[in-house]
């Protein structure tokens, strides 16, 4: 049997940065470095942020990230939280306008046992879903298959924050 190859040349970028571990937290540098379309920046709150997530779930995954460096979500005043879902449910009718998944999944990571890739930082992941978006792939071949490059959603989603 020959050995199957499936190309995801921009994981590259991530690869290289595994290396180059530092202190900083990308979720407080982006914001800050005036690079929306490049950093894939959607949208800016007064204390939360939306950000597409570069290694998606499924097309159009999105974070909403607190300005503000904190790990823990009763760290966040009334105000933080309340912008913070507020934007969650903008994030989920951008998504139904722009996709119409039949549904969605929500939630937060809380710390690395629980899946958090960046613990210190706490952000929400919105993720649309569809019947069907799960195939064998993940069962059978340990992979996941996205349809649409990250920049193609971002594109797709920007004029509709």
């Amino acid at each position: 049997m020959a050995m199957k190859f499936i190309w995801a040349p921009w994981r590259v970028a991530y690869i290289r940065m595994a290396g180059n571990k530092t202190d900083r937290c990308i979720l407080c540098d982006k914001p800050k470095e005036n690079c929306d379309d490049s950093n894939r920046i959607l949208f800016h709150g007064k204390f939360n942020y939306v950000m597409m997530n570069n290694y998606p779930y499924n097309p159009g995954h999105v974070m909403v990230i607190p300005y503000r460096h904190i790990a823990n979500l009763e760290e966040l005043s009334s105000e933080e939280k309340l912008e913070h879902i507020e934007i969650i449910a903008r994030s989920i009718q951008v998504l139904k306008k722009v996709y119409n998944p039949a549904g969605f999944n929500t939630g937060m990571n809380l710390g690395r046992v629980a899946g958090a890739g960046i613990d210190t930082h706490i952000h929400s992941h919105v993720v649309p879903r569809w019947q069907g978006d799960t195939n064998f792939m993940p069962v059978v071949a340990d992979v996941r298959v996205i349809p649409e490059a990250v920049d193609a959603t971002f594109h797709r989603m920007k004029s509709e924050f």
